[in-house]
Protein backbone atom coordinates (compact mmCIF):
# COMPACT_ATOMS: atom_id res chain seq x y z
CA UNK A 1 0.00 0.00 0.00
CA UNK A 2 3.00 2.31 0.80
CA UNK A 3 4.48 1.56 -2.77
CA UNK A 4 1.23 2.59 -4.40
CA UNK A 5 0.96 5.71 -2.24
CA UNK A 6 4.21 6.64 -3.50
CA UNK A 7 3.64 6.08 -6.85
CA UNK A 8 -0.25 7.75 -7.05
CA UNK A 9 2.31 11.16 -5.45
CA UNK A 10 4.73 11.14 -7.84
CA UNK A 11 2.12 10.72 -10.71
CA UNK A 12 0.00 13.63 -9.94
CA UNK A 13 3.50 15.54 -9.01
CA UNK A 14 4.65 15.05 -12.70
CA UNK A 15 1.27 15.87 -13.89
CA UNK A 16 1.20 19.24 -11.88
CA UNK A 17 4.69 19.95 -13.30
CA UNK A 18 3.51 19.11 -16.82
CA UNK A 19 0.58 21.69 -16.47
CA UNK A 20 2.70 24.09 -15.44
CA UNK A 21 5.04 24.01 -18.44
CA UNK A 22 2.04 24.31 -20.35
CA UNK A 23 0.60 27.42 -18.92
CA UNK A 24 4.10 28.48 -19.08
CA UNK A 25 4.06 28.37 -22.37
CA UNK A 26 1.02 29.63 -23.43
CA UNK A 27 1.78 32.62 -21.25
CA UNK A 28 5.28 32.87 -23.10
CA UNK A 29 2.95 32.92 -26.56
CA UNK A 30 0.49 35.94 -25.37
CA UNK A 31 3.39 37.91 -24.36
CA UNK A 32 5.08 37.37 -28.00
CA UNK A 33 2.57 38.20 -29.58
CA UNK A 34 1.57 41.26 -27.29
CA UNK A 35 5.21 42.74 -27.95
CA UNK A 36 5.08 41.90 -31.45
CA UNK A 37 1.97 44.54 -31.91
CA UNK A 38 4.08 47.55 -30.71
CA UNK A 39 6.67 46.37 -32.47
CA UNK A 40 4.63 47.03 -35.80
CA UNK A 41 3.32 49.85 -34.86
CA UNK A 42 6.52 51.35 -34.17
CA UNK A 43 7.31 50.28 -37.35
CA UNK A 44 4.70 51.89 -38.95
CA UNK A 45 5.62 55.16 -37.12
CA UNK A 46 8.63 55.25 -38.60
CA UNK A 47 7.31 55.21 -41.88
CA UNK A 48 5.04 58.05 -41.37
CA UNK A 49 8.33 60.07 -40.06
CA UNK A 50 9.84 59.01 -42.88
CA UNK A 51 6.96 60.04 -45.15
CA UNK A 52 6.51 63.66 -43.24
CA UNK A 53 10.45 64.27 -43.94
CA UNK A 54 9.62 63.59 -47.68
CA UNK A 55 6.70 66.07 -47.35
CA UNK A 56 8.53 69.16 -45.84
CA UNK A 57 11.01 68.13 -48.56
CA UNK A 58 7.89 68.83 -51.50
CA UNK A 59 6.81 72.11 -49.57
CA UNK A 60 10.99 73.21 -49.86
CA UNK A 61 10.58 72.52 -53.46
CA UNK A 62 7.60 74.55 -53.48
CA UNK A 63 9.10 77.42 -51.99
CA UNK A 64 12.45 77.28 -54.50
CA UNK A 65 9.66 77.05 -57.14
CA UNK A 66 8.12 80.34 -55.83
CA UNK A 67 11.23 81.87 -55.56
CA UNK A 68 11.72 80.61 -59.23
CA UNK A 69 8.36 82.89 -59.56
CA UNK A 70 10.53 85.80 -58.41
CA UNK A 71 12.04 85.51 -62.10
CA UNK A 72 8.81 87.12 -63.38
CA UNK A 73 9.79 89.98 -61.84
CA UNK A 74 12.24 90.42 -64.28
CA UNK A 75 10.14 89.74 -67.00
CA UNK A 76 7.54 92.31 -65.62
CA UNK A 77 10.73 94.49 -65.81
CA UNK A 78 11.04 93.83 -69.51
CA UNK A 79 7.49 94.49 -69.91
CA UNK A 80 8.08 97.81 -67.98
CA UNK A 81 10.91 98.35 -70.57
CA UNK A 82 8.85 97.79 -73.66
CA UNK A 83 6.32 100.12 -72.25
CA UNK A 84 8.88 102.97 -72.00
CA UNK A 85 9.82 101.86 -75.45
CA UNK A 86 5.77 102.23 -76.31
CA UNK A 87 5.62 105.77 -74.68
CA UNK A 88 8.84 107.14 -76.90
CA UNK A 89 7.02 105.90 -79.94
CA UNK A 90 3.84 107.11 -78.58
CA UNK A 91 4.98 111.08 -78.70
CA UNK A 92 6.67 110.61 -82.02
CA UNK A 93 3.02 109.59 -83.53
CA UNK A 94 0.88 112.69 -81.87
CA UNK A 95 -1.47 114.09 -84.39
CA UNK A 96 -1.06 116.72 -86.41
CA UNK A 97 -1.34 120.03 -85.12
CA UNK A 98 -4.40 121.82 -86.97
CA UNK A 99 -4.54 125.70 -86.53
CA UNK A 100 -6.96 125.73 -83.83
CA UNK A 101 -4.36 123.74 -81.25
CA UNK A 102 -2.09 126.75 -81.48
CA UNK A 103 -1.24 130.51 -81.47
CA UNK A 104 0.70 131.71 -84.13
CA UNK A 105 2.66 135.43 -83.92
CA UNK A 106 5.61 137.11 -86.38
CA UNK A 107 8.02 139.32 -85.00
CA UNK A 108 10.94 140.49 -87.24
CA UNK A 109 14.72 139.62 -86.90
CA UNK A 110 18.15 141.41 -86.74
CA UNK A 111 17.68 144.70 -89.11
CA UNK A 112 16.88 147.36 -90.26
CA UNK A 113 16.38 146.43 -93.13
CA UNK A 114 14.32 143.31 -92.16
CA UNK A 115 14.66 141.11 -94.10
CA UNK A 116 13.74 138.41 -91.91
CA UNK A 117 10.73 137.61 -89.48
CA UNK A 118 10.14 134.52 -87.05
CA UNK A 119 7.10 132.53 -86.66
CA UNK A 120 6.06 131.16 -83.62
CA UNK A 121 3.61 128.83 -83.08
CA UNK A 122 2.29 127.81 -79.20
CA UNK A 123 0.38 124.90 -78.73
CA UNK A 124 -2.80 126.40 -76.88
CA UNK A 125 -4.55 123.23 -77.06
CA UNK A 126 -4.72 120.81 -73.67
CA UNK A 127 -3.11 117.83 -75.65
CA UNK A 128 0.11 116.95 -77.83
CA UNK A 129 0.65 117.67 -81.32
CA UNK A 130 3.37 117.56 -84.07
CA UNK A 131 3.98 120.39 -86.27
CA UNK A 132 4.58 118.62 -89.32
CA UNK A 133 6.91 120.31 -92.23
CA UNK A 134 7.34 123.73 -92.60
CA UNK A 135 4.13 126.70 -92.61
CA UNK A 136 2.53 127.10 -95.77
CA UNK A 137 2.74 131.05 -96.25
CA UNK A 138 1.09 133.29 -98.99
CA UNK A 139 1.74 136.52 -98.55
CA UNK A 140 0.28 138.30 -101.45
CA UNK A 141 -3.20 138.00 -103.33
CA UNK A 142 -1.23 139.07 -106.22
CA UNK A 143 1.42 135.29 -106.04
CA UNK A 144 -1.37 132.59 -104.87
CA UNK A 145 2.12 130.21 -104.40
CA UNK A 146 3.52 129.04 -101.17
CA UNK A 147 6.64 129.88 -99.92
CA UNK A 148 9.20 127.76 -101.19
CA UNK A 149 11.23 125.88 -98.24
CA UNK A 150 14.57 125.67 -97.44
CA UNK A 151 15.55 121.81 -97.73
CA UNK A 152 18.66 122.22 -95.02
CA UNK A 153 16.68 123.50 -92.07
CA UNK A 154 14.44 120.48 -92.03
CA UNK A 155 15.19 119.07 -88.30
CA UNK A 156 16.23 115.48 -88.37
CA UNK A 157 13.50 114.54 -86.13
CA UNK A 158 9.51 115.02 -85.32
CA UNK A 159 8.60 118.49 -83.69
CA UNK A 160 6.10 117.34 -80.57
CA UNK A 161 4.89 120.14 -78.90
CA UNK A 162 3.25 119.50 -75.25
CA UNK A 163 0.68 121.72 -73.86
CA UNK A 164 2.05 125.47 -73.94
CA UNK A 165 5.39 124.82 -76.01
CA UNK A 166 6.22 126.52 -78.90
CA UNK A 167 8.42 125.64 -82.42
CA UNK A 168 9.94 128.57 -84.64
CA UNK A 169 10.30 128.68 -88.19
CA UNK A 170 12.18 131.53 -90.03
CA UNK A 171 11.12 133.16 -93.14
CA UNK A 172 13.25 135.39 -95.60
CA UNK A 173 10.96 138.35 -96.95
CA UNK A 174 13.44 139.94 -99.20
CA UNK A 175 17.42 140.75 -99.80
CA UNK A 176 16.79 144.10 -98.53
CA UNK A 177 17.50 146.15 -101.51
CA UNK A 178 16.02 149.44 -102.33
CA UNK A 179 15.41 148.03 -106.03
CA UNK A 180 13.74 144.99 -105.08
CA UNK A 181 9.83 144.14 -106.75
CA UNK A 182 7.91 143.92 -103.37
CA UNK A 183 5.30 145.02 -101.63
CA UNK A 184 4.26 145.97 -98.26
CA UNK A 185 2.34 143.37 -95.78
CA UNK A 186 0.00 144.10 -93.52
CA UNK A 187 -0.97 140.36 -92.77
CA UNK A 188 -0.65 137.26 -94.38
CA UNK A 189 -2.16 133.86 -94.14
CA UNK A 190 -0.36 130.45 -92.83
CA UNK A 191 -1.96 126.67 -93.27
CA UNK A 192 -0.25 124.50 -91.02
CA UNK A 193 0.95 120.44 -93.19
CA UNK A 194 -1.79 117.71 -91.77
CA UNK A 195 -2.98 119.90 -89.92
CA UNK A 196 -6.94 122.01 -91.02
CA UNK A 197 -7.61 125.43 -91.44
CA UNK A 198 -6.08 128.48 -92.03
CA UNK A 199 -4.47 130.90 -89.91
CA UNK A 200 -4.68 134.65 -90.47
CA UNK A 201 -1.25 136.64 -88.67
CA UNK A 202 -0.63 140.48 -88.33
CA UNK A 203 2.57 141.15 -89.70
CA UNK A 204 4.98 143.01 -87.27
CA UNK A 205 5.70 146.41 -86.94
CA UNK A 206 3.25 149.52 -87.08
CA UNK A 207 4.21 149.67 -90.92
CA UNK A 208 4.15 146.03 -92.00
CA UNK A 209 6.46 144.29 -94.00
CA UNK A 210 7.86 144.62 -97.35
CA UNK A 211 7.83 141.12 -99.30
CA UNK A 212 9.44 139.87 -102.39
CA UNK A 213 8.03 137.43 -103.52
CA UNK A 214 10.91 136.34 -106.06
CA UNK A 215 13.29 135.92 -102.59
CA UNK A 216 10.83 134.90 -100.03
CA UNK A 217 12.06 131.50 -98.64
CA UNK A 218 10.85 129.94 -95.48
CA UNK A 219 12.64 127.11 -93.03
CA UNK A 220 10.44 124.21 -91.53
CA UNK A 221 9.13 124.06 -87.72
CA UNK A 222 11.91 123.66 -85.15
CA UNK A 223 12.42 123.55 -81.73
CA UNK A 224 14.60 126.30 -81.40
CA UNK A 225 16.19 128.54 -84.18
CA UNK A 226 20.14 126.71 -85.15
CA UNK A 227 22.98 129.00 -86.19
CA UNK A 228 23.85 127.08 -89.88
CA UNK A 229 20.55 125.28 -90.48
CA UNK A 230 18.14 128.03 -90.43
CA UNK A 231 20.57 130.67 -91.91
CA UNK A 232 19.23 132.07 -95.35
Amino acid sequence: MSTLRNRTTVLAAATTAVLALALTACGGDDSGTKSAGPATSNTAASGSSSDAGKDTGTTTGGSTTTGGSTASGGSTAKNTSATKGSTGSASATAPACATKDVKITAATQDGPPYTHIVLTAKNTSGHKCEMKGFPEIQFLESHKENVPAVAKSKPAAPVVLTPGAPAYALVKLSDGGKDEDGEPVSAFSVMLQGGSGLAAVKAPGASGIFVDPAQAKTGYWTYELRNGADDF
